[in-house]
C-alpha cells in the first residue's frame, strides 16, 4: 500500500529522516508530502513514532480530474468495499491547489456522492445506513491530480495528548518538536527553553531524548476501522513502550508567567516526563555548564505584546544569550529585522511556518572547544 506523510512546508527533510529511522524508505519527497509504502504496521508505526508529521494517509486512489465528472467517475472506479462496510459513516474532508477544481466543497460533496453509488452498487442496496464506524475519507486535488485518501489519524498528529490547557500564541507539537530536532539534540546536554509559554518544546525534548514515541498517550482513528486488525497496533505500541529509554533529564522551561508554568507542569504529568520548571523574567537566566541548548520562541508582537516591546526583548535576549559561549540558540520569530535587533548574523536560517504565519528560525552555534568536537 501506498501512505503519504503530510507536513508543514520547510520540514519534508525532518519527516523524510523519521521514516528512515523506522525503516521506512520514502518513494518519493514533494512540498508538505512525503510517500512511502507499507503494510498496516508500517501505518501503525508511522502514526506512533512521526515527531514533525501532520498526518498519515492511506491511499486509495489517484488519477487525473479536470471536471467533476472526471472526479466523479474516478472516485466511482475505486475499489471502497475494501475498506467501507455497508454501514460505514463517511466524512469527507478536502482540498485543493492550482487545479481548475478549486471548489473544496464541492469537491468534497461530489467524492461523497460517488463513494455511495459506489458501495450501493457493491452491496446490492439502495440504502446505505451509515449507522456504522466514521470513517474519514480526504479528496486532495493538486494541478489537476486528485488523490483519495482514508484518515487513521482523526486528530492531527499535533494532538500527542498531553496539552489539554493553553496560553496565547501556543506553538504546535509538531513545529515544537520539528524545531528540537533541527537543534540535534538527544539529551546529551542541558535544555533551556527561557520562554517556554504552555511548555512543547521542553516535553518535546524530553521525549526526544527519552526515544518516547509521540503518540503513544493516545488514540487513532484507525483503531476503530471495521477492517483492520487490532493486532498491529497493539503491535507497534507494544514496540514503543520497549524503546523508552530510562534517561536523567537536565530540561528547563521558565516563563515570567505564573499561570503558564503551571500549566507546564499539568502537561509534563500528562505527557509522563519529569522536567525542571521555574517562574523567572528572561534576564535573570543563568547556566552554570558550559555547553548545552537554548530554543525560543519570542512573543512576535502579534496576539503578544506590541511590535516595540517584541523588538525589546530580542534586544534583551541578545545581551542574556551573548555570554553563553557554548550553547547553541535557536529562535523562531516572523520579524525580517530580527538579526539586526539581535545584533548577530545566523549562522544558519530556515524558513517555516507557525500557526499560517511565516517564520524563520535563527540558529547560532555553540562555540566549540575542540574543533573536531560534534556538536
Amino acid at each position: 500500500m501506498i501512505f503519504q506523510a503530510t507536513c508543514k512546508l520547510g520540514v519534508e527533510a525532518l519527516v523524510a529522516t523519521e521514516l528512515r529511522k523506522l525503516g521506512i524508505e520514502p518513494v518519493s519527497v514533494d512540498s508538505a508530502k512525503i510517500r512511502f509504502e507499507g503494510d498496516y504496521l508500517t501505518m501503525a508505526r508511522a502514526c506512533l513514532w512521526l515527531r514533525t508529521a501532520e498526518r498519515v494517509l492511506l491511499e486509495v486512489g489517484r488519477f487525473e480530474a479536470h471536471t467533476f465528472t472526471d472526479l466523479f467517475e474516478g472516485v466511482k472506479a475505486l475499489d471502497w468495499k475494501q475498506y467501507l462496510a455497508k454501514d460505514a459513516f463517511i466524512h469527507v474532508v478536502g482540498k485543493s491547489a492550482k487545479s481548475d477544481l478549486f471548489s473544496v466543497k464541492d469537491c468534497q460533496s461530489i467524492t461523497k456522492k460517488a463513494i455511495v453509488e459506489n458501495l450501493k452498487a457493491a452491496y446490492h442496496t439502495t440504502l446505505l445506513p451509515e449507522t456504522g464506524a466514521e470513517i474519514l475519507v480526504e479528496v486532495g486535488m493538486f494541478k489537476n491530480e486528485a488523490t483519495l485518501c482514508l484518515d487513521p489519524c482523526g486528530a492531527g498528529l499535533s494532538r500527542r495528548g498531553y496539552r489539554t490547557y493553553n496560553v496565547a500564541a501556543p506553538l504546535s507539537e509538531t513545529l515544537g518538536a520539528a524545531i528540537v530536532t533541527l537543534t540535534r539534540y538527544k539529551g546529551d546536554y542541558p535544555f533551556i527553553d527561557p520562554m517556554c509559554g504552555s511548555g512543547t518544546m521542553p516535553i518535546e525534548a524530553a521525549m526526544i531524548a527519552r526515544n518516547q514515541a509521540p503518540g503513544l498517550n493516545r488514540s487513532f482513528a484507525a483503531e476503530n476501522w471495521p477492517f483492520l486488525d487490532k493486532k498491529y497496533f497493539m503491535q507497534a505500541r507494544k514496540e514503543a513502550i520497549d524503546s523508552i529509554r530510562d534517561i536523567k533529564l537536565n530540561i528547563l522551561g521558565s516563563d515570567i508567567d505564573e499561570r503558564s508554568i503551571a500549566i507546564c507542569k499539568k502537561h509534563a504529568q500528562k505527557a509522563g516526563v519529569m522536567l525542571n520548571w521555574a517562574v523567572k523574567p528572561l534576564k535573570e537566566l543563568k547556566a552554570t555548564e558550559e555547553r548545552g541548548v537554548i530554543v525560543c520562541n519570542p512573543p512576535y508582537g502579534e496576539r503578544m505584546l506590541k511590535k516595540g516591546e517584541a523588538e525589546g526583548i530580542i534586544r534583551e535576549m541578545s545581551a542574556v544569550f551573548a555570554p553563553l559561549k557554548g550553547w547553541s540558540k535557536s529562535i523562531i520569530t516572523p520579524d525580517q529585522n530580527f538579526e539586526q535587533l539581535y545584533g548577530e548574523k545566523a549562522n544558519k536560517r530556515r524558513k517555516l511556518s507557525n500557526g499560517g504565519m511565516p517564520c524563520t528560525l535563527y540558529q547560532y552555534f555553540a562555540e566549540r572547544a575542540n574543533k573536531d568536537e560534534q556538536y
